[in-house]
């Protein structure tokens, strides 16, 4: 049955309790108009034919009593009324309203503190320098699509329109129809003109927070989640699906969330008589024989289930459930008339879950894919049938009824308007598998951040039309993996299988290697998890976040910040073939910066921070970590039962020098959110004058829902080899032997030192100390030069010149390299002169000016 508690506004999204009336201090109000101060850059306005307002919490808003709900103090303001206009006076804005109905003469906000000429809005204003949001869908899009708005703009200003909202009201009935559900949503008596303004100025992190207080939090995604996705549009069978996942345990490609599309349920079978087999709920059983039995493997093997459904046709009489539902809703099942599917109905949609999808739950199914694509029109006005979708699958998906005890809420659908980051994961449709889709995916997926959407899963690797071209699948694989959700996907096409082993040697390792980095990663995404969850901030940000001042910022759209500690610019375009390697324009802000996967360091000392071209061949993009960086990692086993996302035994710590840092990992026992319990480990490095230490703390929490002992590969990259000779470990109260537990060694290739500690009870504190500051590695020049020219396609005298031109001169020699000639080649007749190809140049000039 639909448990109706949890439905109900008390409880609705877990740890979210409504507050949608604005506190009565925060309230300048007339007959027909009323203002509310939110904070004291948020101001909701209103005006009501009526005199009749929405106190109600809508579609968007839910919480307008920041007081209350989150103890802050009443904005501070004043109200002075001159001539029949309104000045209402902020910290940070200034209204002037004439009380009368809203128009651009008659309504202006001015936002302070801005240095930019157009900080002033007037009513109606088009959002010209809104920093953009997010967008329904990429269906048939190659390449860029409009934006819908944001929260934030380079003039200071953004506005978030609520009219058309409809209500969530608490109803025992709807209609003159019981309500099992509780809570419904309705439309508004009478329509009204409602709306948000925010005005905070280049305080844009501070700006999403609020937004995010006012709709409600993003919740926490199940562990799961955060591992690798597969996802394919194809007419699997079980034997060929269990035959895939066993191959993939064969190669150590870890998967933990099987996507089964639309042809789970019968299609072809569907008789013309009752239109499409699009919509089924009746699994194929030449495909699938034993549902339950399938899914219980898959649930063996590591691997999550979700189904895809398209349930505009609603409920027909080839359907397994058609009778059970055709009663529950009053048609006699003889005549074999259709149950119209009608989310306005809550007679409908509570047999829609009770019949229907939850005795699929039951087999094993663990959360669905709401594929809706038929529009946003509804028997009630002004309710978009995705949102509904979004809301009641959500909340339904939450009970905590038999095997499913203890499971988080979760859904897989489309973005239907400001607030949906409260219903993830996102799926932003059918991507068309094309550079230009590539190139725009980083840039989307950072500006949903200025709407709050966090969550995005895209079809990583393209899903239709398009091209074959290796490299492509290779960067979106890259680009999959600092993604918010890593899912491939691929249309029914044989050629366009996502496989690794389907591509060549090269591009398949490169692919391996990306998908077994990301489920190493979940340690870090699960961290990021909770830090989405409770202190509202997304997992991928755009730079401008935190350099809201500083031009470069705006100007590297694909680049992004991964987490607290990672900065990511995906190669989006093809290699240069002189070279071999691509490209990504790069803004590192003020600070040290070390590769992620190399260790080599780069110098950004200018206070506006620093442009560069980073080159990278096929395996790897550019991935910079801050000093003082701290990335825990899992390790993930080479074959076998790749999959397990419990929390691990054994943990690689990659640590990065040249400032103090600090990151707490955070664990739990995976629970409801309001269950979860939760233990936390504190990594710390400091730096002093002539040493450093790094500590591992005991855990602190709930330490029964970690492993009891661990095994700590603790990854010092950038750093001297001879930091070798001066290292001291301690567990616990005293030194180890270190022939005993613990090792160190030095990898080269890296630039990291490796402290390995074995099997060390979690309750015990590790201490690594060095008696020579942690040393920075110098950057290894002349291997990094001669990995450039070995490569180039180029002639080998003109690549002896240079060589010895560099080995000479060093950085010096940049300037000479783009007019270097290296003479005549006796081979060649006609004795041509050969120039240094410029990509060369380029990629020279990276390794030598990182310092």
């Amino acid at each position: 049955m639909v448990d109706a508690s949890l439905f109900s506004i008390k409880n609705l999204h877990g740890k979210t309790t409504m507050n949608p009336a604005v506190v009565l201090g925060g309230e300048v109000d007339g007959k027909h108009w009323r203002i509310g101060l939110i904070t004291e850059s948020l101001i909701r306005f209103e005006w009501s034919d009526s005199g009749k307002f929405v106190d109600d919490p809508t579609q968007t808003a839910f919480v307008r009593n920041f007081q209350v709900a989150y103890n802050e103090p009443v904005p501070e303001f004043t109200v002075l009324e001159r001539d029949g206009w309104l000045e209402i006076d902020t910290p940070h804005l200034h209204v002037s309203y004439d009380q009368q109905p809203f128009t651009k003469e008659g309504l202006y906000v001015t936002v302070k503190g801005m240095s930019v000429i157009d900080n002033t809005w007037h009513y109606g204003d088009a959002q010209s320098r809104n920093l953009g949001g997010t967008a329904r869908t990429l269906d048939m899009v190659n390449g860029a699509t409009p934006l819908d708005p944001g929260v934030i703009g380079t003039d200071g200003w953004a506005v978030i329109d609520d009219s058309q909202s409809n209500l969530i009201i608490e109803s025992d009935e709807v209609n003159g129809h019981a309500n099992p559900f509780g809570t419904w949503v309705t439309p508004k008596p009478e329509a009204t003109e409602d709306f948000y303004f925010f005005g905070y100025g280049h305080r844009y992190r501070e700006a999403v927070h609020d937004f995010y207080k006012l709709t409600g939090p993003t919740p926490l995604l199940p562990r799961y989640t955060l591992g690798n996705w597969w996802s394919r549009y194809h007419r699997y069978t079980e034997a060929e699906y269990m035959q895939l996942v066993k191959r993939f345990e064969d190669e150590g490609l870890p998967f933990t969330t099987a996507v089964i599309d639309m042809d789970w349920h019968l299609v072809d079978d569907v008789d013309p008589k009752y239109g499409s087999g699009w919509t089924g709920y009746t699994w194929n059983k030449d495909f699938f024989p034993d549902p339950q039995r399938f899914l219980h493997w898959l649930h063996d093997h590591g691997m999550k289930t979700t189904l895809n459904t398209h349930p505009r046709d609603g409920i027909r009489e080839f359907e397994d459930s058609y009778e059970t539902v055709a009663k529950a809703m009053d048609i006699d099942p003889k005549t074999g008339e259709a149950v119209q599917f009608d989310l306005t109905d809550p007679k409908f949609m509570a047999a829609y879950f009770d019949l229907v999808h939850h005795p699929i739950e039951d087999e094993g199914v663990d959360f669905w894919w709401l594929d809706w694509q038929q529009g946003g029109v509804t028997r009630q006005r002004g309710l978009d049938p995705l949102w509904m979708l979004n809301y009641l699958h959500y909340l339904d998906s939450g009970r905590q009824d038999g095997e499913r005890a203890g499971n988080r809420p979760l859904t897989f659908s489309r973005y239907a308007g400001p607030g949906s980051h409260r219903y993830p994961v996102g799926f932003s449709g059918d991507t068309i598998v094309t550079w230009e889709s590539l190139r725009f995916q980083p840039y989307f997926t950072a500006t949903a951040s200025n709407i709050g959407y966090g969550w995005w899963s895209h079809d990583i690797g393209g899903h239709m039309f398009g091209y074959r071209d290796e490299e492509l699948e290779a960067r979106w694989y890259q680009l999959g993996v600092f993604s918010p959700i890593n899912r491939l996907h691929s249309t029914d096409s044989t050629f366009n299988g996502k496989e690794p082993w389907n591509f060549h040697a090269e591009v398949r390792m490169a692919m391996t290697d990306v998908l077994r980095l990301r489920h190493a990663m979940i340690p870090y995404l699960y961290t990021m998890n909770r830090r989405a969850a409770f202190d509202n901030e997304p997992l991928v940000q755009p730079m401008y976040w935190d350099a809201p001042e500083i031009a470069e910022a705006y100007n590297v759209p694909s680049e992004f910040r991964f987490g607290t500690e990672l900065l990511v610019s995906p190669i989006v375009q093809p290699a240069d073939r002189d070279v071999q390697m691509a490209k990504a324009d790069v803004w590192l802000p003020q600070g040290t910066w070390f590769d992620f996967f190399t260790g080599r360091r780069y110098d950004s000392t200018p206070a506006e921070g620093r442009r560069i071209e980073a080159w990278r061949q096929i395996d790897r993009i550019p991935v910079f970590a801050k000093a003082g960086a701290i990335v825990p990692l899992q390790r993930v086993p080479e074959h076998g039962l790749v999959n397990a996302v419990s929390n691990p035994d054994e943990l690689d710590v990659i640590v990065f020098p040249g400032a103090s840092g600090s990151f707490t990992l955070w664990e739990d026992n995976g629970d409801v959110e309001t269950d979860a319990r939760w233990a936390s480990t504190a990594l710390t490095l400091t730096l002093n004058t002539d040493s450093a230490v790094f500590n591992v703390a005991g855990v602190d929490g709930a330490s029964d829902v970690v492993p009891g002992h661990r095994s700590w590969n603790l990854v010092f990259r950038g750093v001297s080899r001879n930091a070798m000779g001066h290292v001291v470990v301690n567990v616990g109260t005293g030194a180890k032997d270190v022939a005993d537990t613990v090792s160190v060694r030095y990898d080269q290739s890296t630039l990291s030192l490796i402290v390995r500690v074995e099997n060390v009870s979690v309750t015990d504190a590790i201490t690594v100390r060095f008696t020579n500051a942690l040393e920075i590695a110098d950057n290894p020049v002349a291997d990094d030069v001669f990995a450039v020219l070995k490569d180039a396609q180029m002639r080998y005298l003109t690549k002896e010149k240079a060589s010895r031109m560099i080995d000479q001169l060093g950085v010096n020699a940049l300037p000479a390299l783009s007019t270097l000639e290296a003479g005549p080649d006796p081979t060649e007749r006609s004795y041509p002169e050969s120039h240094m190809p410029q990509s060369v140049i380029q990629a020279l000039t990276e390794v030598l000016t990182r310092e």
